[in-house]
C-alpha cells in the first residue's frame, strides 16, 4: 500500500486509510517484529482456525473467532514475527512475577505477552540481547479473583486513608 504522499507504509495499518501521518522520515535501523501470543485454550492464530468454544484464565483473550484475523496476519508476514501459545499456568506466573518483582498489577490477558517472551528467551527463539518490549493494558483488578488465588501472603484489611495505605505498604515490601 502507498501512502497519498507517495511513501511505502504497512499493509496492516486499519487508521489512516492511506493517508499515514508517520510514513516520513525513517528513525529506526530495523523494523520491530510483531509477536502475537495467545493463551492455550484460546489461540486461534495457532490452530489456522476459528476457535468455537475457547476456554482460558485471561479473559480478555478468551476470543475464539478474532475480528482483526487478515490483518493479524498481514502484521506478523511484514515484521518476520510469529504467533505462540502460552498454558494458563505460565500466565499466572507472569502476572505473579510481575505483581511482586516490578509492582506492575495487570490481568492474565496482559501478562500473556510476557509469559510468551520469557519463554521464547528461555528457548533462544528471542536472541540474547535483543530489546523486548511487552504490552500490558490491563490493570490486574480485571480479574481479582484471580489476583487473590493465587497470593502467597493473606489479605491486609487497611483503614481508607492515605496514611494507612502507605504504612501497610511499606510494612509488606520485601525486605
Amino acid at each position: 500500500m502507498l501512502c497519498k504522499s507517495g511513501d511505502k507504509v504497512t499493509e496492516s495499518c486499519a487508521f489512516c486509510e492511506g493517508d499515514c501521518k508517520f510514513a516520513k522520515e525513517i528513525v529506526g535501523t530495523k523494523r520491530p517484529k510483531m509477536l502475537g501470543y495467545q493463551a492455550a485454550g484460546s489461540a486461534p492464530f495457532m490452530r489456522g482456525e476459528m476457535v468455537d468454544a475457547p476456554e482460558t484464565i485471561a479473559t480478555a483473550i478468551r476470543i475464539g473467532h478474532p475480528q482483526s484475523w487478515e490483518r493479524a496476519w498481514v502484521v506478523k508476514e511484514e515484521s518476520g514475527g510469529w504467533f505462540d501459545e502460552c498454558t494458563d499456568e505460565a500466565i499466572l506466573a507472569a502476572q505473579k512475577l510481575l505483581a511482586e518483582q516490578e509492582g506492575i498489577f495487570c490481568e492474565p490477558a496482559s501478562a500473556a505477552s510476557l509469559a510468551g517472551a520469557l519463554n521464547d528467551i528461555a528457548t533462544g527463539k528471542i536472541p540474547e540481547g535483543s530489546t523486548v518490549v511487552c504490552t500490558l493494558t490491563g490493570h490486574g483488578l480485571k480479574d481479582p479473583d484471580i489476583a487473590i488465588q493465587q497470593s502467597s501472603s493473606p489479605m491486609v484489611t487497611v483503614d481508607a486513608s492515605l496514611d494507612a495505605v502507605r504504612e501497610a505498604i511499606i510494612n509488606h515490601m520485601p525486605k
